[in-house]
């Protein structure tokens, strides 16, 4: 694999294939990495990534636009630019946009995920 650069003005967000109401700008995947899957995910307002599990991925997320929870250790706690969150595999784990304007998270999942 060729190191890769991804320019903001060239960033496709398609549909998640799991959630409602959230997208994905996908950087790196499971065909290009058997190390990790790279992401940006975006949020819409009032919308959610409801609490879920990896039974094989941990999650390696960055807040880098806007405002919203997060589901840890059981309980859900306020996020904004700039917090990290480390998710274990098998740990529970959802965001929920409750700002006015799409939450965007930079989110590394190691080994890939198949979507």
């Amino acid at each position: 694999m060729e190191t890769k650069f991804f320019p903001r003005r060239g960033m496709i967000f398609t549909k998640h294939p799991e959630f409602d109401n959230v997208k994905v700008a996908m950087f790196i995947t499971s065909e290009e990495s058997e190390m990790a899957r790279v992401c940006l995910v975006e949020i819409a307002p009032g919308s959610e990534t409801p609490v879920h599990t990896h039974e094989n991925q941990s999650d390696s997320v960055f807040v880098v636009q806007g405002r919203g929870e997060t589901y840890v250790n059981g309980s859900w706690e306020p996020i904004e630019p700039g917090d990290y969150l480390f998710i274990p595999r098998k740990g529970k784990h959802g965001t929920r946009n409750t700002g006015s304007e799409p939450l965007r998270l930079f989110v590394h999942h190691g080994p890939p995920m198949l979507l």
